[in-house]
């Protein structure tokens, strides 16, 4: 194996983190020379040998136990997702997943109803690599107007919403928090590696984002697990102003992978206003709406 692994890397980054006095340790040892707890510190606090937790981090160990991992996570002051994610990671690690070819994604007829009924909202579906496979009307105006309508209808050309955050100047601009929602999409995506280490396509989006954003690389060393399940936000939208938005992330039974995030707003809110403005310019461009990003080919109507 070479380097740590998923597993080992989490918990190094983890221990970096801590500190002796956040854990009840008292640092008379001599000037630290890295930040965070040290390996035979950690090992200590979760009880288990400094050799066996030295080699679980360089990934030379993938028997361990749910036992001394729950003791591990303990000593690391781990959250029920953090957790939940380790637990993964481990799995994984004992279990070398085979490589296979991904396949793109589709959107089933009862989650297409599904969406057709919330029209009266912005809402999408995401996949597990954060691919939009649909999006209502308004769900597109609000969130991706200066893309094509049609676009995730194709596979090759669906855009990607992390994607999206991190390289497209419009989404940048969209969220005055552009920083807050980076992390929620960076901790649902270390979310989604954990569940899928063997996905090809969502490691290329990986390996391309650390390829082109510093921000990425920098959030995605951070090793933060946080789902994006309902945050709202501030968005400075170029037709209809400022509208502050709640997302709510909504599981899809028959299609776990998969995700529905509906925006709403508090009922006669000037951001309810601003999105009853909003349908109304999204219907009159529905039929014309043709990519208008530099990246988008325009789509020819038939």
């Amino acid at each position: 194996m070479n380097g740590p692994g998923p597993l080992g890397a989490f918990l190094q980054a983890r221990r970096a983190q801590l500190r002796p006095e956040d854990v009840g340790l008292r640092d008379l040892g001599p000037r630290r020379r890295v930040a965070g707890l040290r390996r035979e510190e950690l090992a200590q606090l979760a009880g288990v040998s400094v050799s066996y937790y030295t080699r679980l981090e360089q990934g030379l160990s993938r028997g361990a136990s749910a036992e001394v991992l729950d003791a591990i996570a303990g000593a690391l002051l781990l959250d029920t997702h953090e957790r939940a994610h380790l637990d993964r990671l481990a799995d994984t690690a004992r279990h070398t997943p085979r490589p296979r070819r991904p396949r793109p994604e589709k959107l089933a007829d009862e989650t297409r109803d599904l969406l057709r009924a919330v029209d009266g909202v912005p809402a999408i579906v995401l996949g597990r690599r954060t691919d939009v496979l649909a999006w209502n009307t308004l769900g597109h105006a609000l969130l991706a107007g200066h893309l094509d309508l049609l676009s995730p209808d194709d596979p090759a050309r669906r855009p990607n919403m992390s994607r999206m955050l991190f390289l497209d100047l419009h989404c940048r601009e969209l969220y005055a928090d552009w920083e807050r929602k980076a992390r929620a999409v960076v901790g649902n995506l270390r979310i989604a590696v954990g569940r899928h280490p063997e996905d090809a396509l969502l490691a290329e989006l990986i390996g391309e984002l650390t390829m082109k954003s510093p921000e990425f690389v920098a959030l995605w060393a951070d090793h933060r697990v946080v789902p994006c399940d309902a945050s709202s936000y501030e968005l400075h939208h170029p037709v209809v102003g400022t509208v502050t938005v709640t997302q709510q992330t909504l599981s899809i039974a028959r299609s776990p992978d998969q995700a529905l995030i509906v925006c709403t707003t508090p009922a006669n809110s000037p951001s309810e206003q601003a999105l009853t403005l909003l349908r109304h310019a999204a219907v009159s461009w529905a039929p014309h709406a043709c990519g208008a990003g530099a990246a988008e080919e325009p789509r020819r109507q038939t």
